[in-house]
C-alpha cells in the first residue's frame, strides 16, 4: 500500500465501513419507497377497476349466466383435452426413447409435423376433414359413442347438438399438445442422471422399476413448469374451438359483444370474457409454483 493511501485513509474521519453501511442503508430506504409506491399504484388500478366494473353493473348481471356457461364448457374441454394430451405426450416420448428405429422415426415424424403446423388449420382439418370423410365411410360418431354410453347408462350426458364440434375439438386439441408434452415428458426423462439408471440395474431392479421409482418421480419436478405452461396455453387455445360453432366461453364472448352499439359496452364485454380466462389461468399458475416448491424441498 503507498503512503499516499495510508494517508488518505487517516485523514479520512469516517471509516470505509460506515460509508458503505450508509451506502447500503439509502438503497434499502429507496427500494422501500420504490416499493411502497408500486403497492399504492397497484391498489389504486385494483380500486378504478372495480369501479369500471361497477360502472356497466348492469350488462355483468345481464350477462353472467351466458359467461359461467361458457366458463363451464372451456373448463369441460380443457380437462379432457388435457388429459387425453398428457396419454399421447407419454406415448409419444417413450416411442421417442424407443430402441426400435421405426418407432422413433414415427414419434419424430408426429412431433415435427404437429408443432410445425398451426393449431387453427389442424382443428379445421380434423372437424371438416376427418368428420367428411367418416361421414362418407358411414361412421357416425355421435351413434358409436352414445351406444357405448348406453351400455354404461350415461347416455344423458350425451347430446345430439354439436356431437362434432365437442370430439373433433377435443381429438384436435390434445392430439396437438400431446406432440409439445411428448418432447417436455422426453427431456425430463432425460434429465435424470443416467448413472442412477445403472446403479439401479446393479441392484437387480428392472427397467419397469427404475422407471417407476427412480426415473419418473424425479422427472415430474422438472415437467411440473413446461407442463403447466402447456395447459394454460392449451385453456387459452380452446378459443379458436368457436370458430367449429362450439360453444364455449369465446363464443359466448363474441356473441354477446359483437350485437353491441355503444364501443363502451363492446369493449366491456371483451374486457369481461378475457377476465375470464384470467381466473382460470392464474390459480393454475400459483399452483404450478407451490407444487414445484414443496416437490424442490426433496432436492
Amino acid at each position: 500500500m503507498s503512503e499516499i493511501y495510508k494517508e488518505q485513509i487517516a485523514s479520512d474521519p469516517v471509516p470505509a465501513t460506515t460509508r458503505l453501511d450508509r451506502l447500503a442503508a439509502r438503497k434499502r430506504i429507496i427500494l422501500l419507497i420504490l416499493d411502497v409506491l408500486f403497492f399504492i399504484v397497484a391498489f389504486v388500478l385494483v380500486l378504478a377497476f372495480c369501479y369500471y366494473l361497477y360502472s356497466y353493473r348492469q350488462l355483468l348481471v345481464l350477462y353472467l349466466p351466458v359467461f359461467l356457461d361458457g366458463l363451464r364448457v372451456t373448463i369441460w374441454i380443457s380437462l379432457v383435452s388435457v388429459v387425453l394430451a398428457i396419454i399421447f405426450g407419454l406415448l409419444g416420448a417413450f416411442a421417442r426413447l424407443s430402441r426400435f428405429a421405426v418407432v422413433r422415426w414415427l414419434a419424430m415424424i408426429y412431433v415435427e409435423v404437429v408443432r410445425g403446423t398451426p393449431i387453427l388449420v389442424q382443428l379445421l382439418l380434423w372437424y371438416f376433414g376427418f368428420g367428411a370423410v367418416l361421414t362418407q365411410m358411414g361412421i357416425d360418431p355421435y351413434r358409436i359413442v352414445y351406444s357405448l354410453a348406453t351400455t354404461l347408462q350415461i347416455n344423458s350426458l350425451f347430446q345430439d347438438s354439436n356431437f362434432d364440434a365437442y370430439l373433433f375439438g377435443i381429438i384436435g386439441l390434445s392430439f396437438n399438445y400431446g406432440a409439445y408434452l411428448t418432447e417436455v415428458f422426453r427431456s425430463g426423462i432425460q434429465s435424470v442422471e443416467h448413472g442412477q439408471s445403472e446403479a439401479a440395474l446393479s441392484l437387480g431392479m428392472n427397467s419397469r422399476q427404475i422407471m417407476r421409482h427412480i426415473i419418473f418421480p424425479q422427472a415430474i419436478r422438472m415437467v411440473i413448469p413446461p407442463f403447466t405452461n402447456n395447459f394454460i396455453t392449451l385453456i387459452q387455445d380452446s378459443a379458436l374451438l368457436s370458430i367449429v360453432g362450439l360453444e364455449e366461453l369465446e363464443h359466448a364472448t363474441f356473441a354477446l359483444a359483437l350485437p353491441q352499439v355503444n364501443p363502451g359496452n363492446k369493449m366491456f364485454v371483451f374486457i369481461f370474457g378475457a377476465l375470464f380466462y384470467l381466473v382460470i389461468c392464474y390459480p393454475l399458475s400459483l399452483f404450478a409454483h407451490y407444487c414445484e416448491a414443496r416437490i424442490a424441498k426433496a432436492y
